[in-house]
């Protein structure tokens, strides 16, 4: 499933949802990707759920807990009257 992941997807937690960051590099295990408000974070190929359509789906269950709470704090400086 990782051949079909380039730069430039955007990584989401649920499809559906509001992606929170973007792929920066498809390394040989893992996906380095930046976390609005919170920088760059390795990811393994085994934290995947899917990828299809430019985006990325990830299993919440096998992240980082650093990766949770940056993905919490994602939007938090956007203006919430803006859809």
């Amino acid at each position: 499933m990782h051949e079909k992941i380039r730069e430039g997807f955007d990584v989401f937690l649920h499809d559906g949802e509001k992606s929170f960051g973007a792929v920066r590099q498809v390394r040989k295990t893992e996906l380095v990707v930046y976390v609005e408000n919170s920088g760059d974070f390795e990811i393994p190929f085994s934290a995947i759920k899917d990828a299809e359509a430019e985006k990325v789906i990830l299993d919440s269950s096998k992240i980082d807990p650093k990766l949770k709470e940056a993905i919490r704090r994602a939007h938090s400086g956007e203006d919430p009257r803006i859809p």
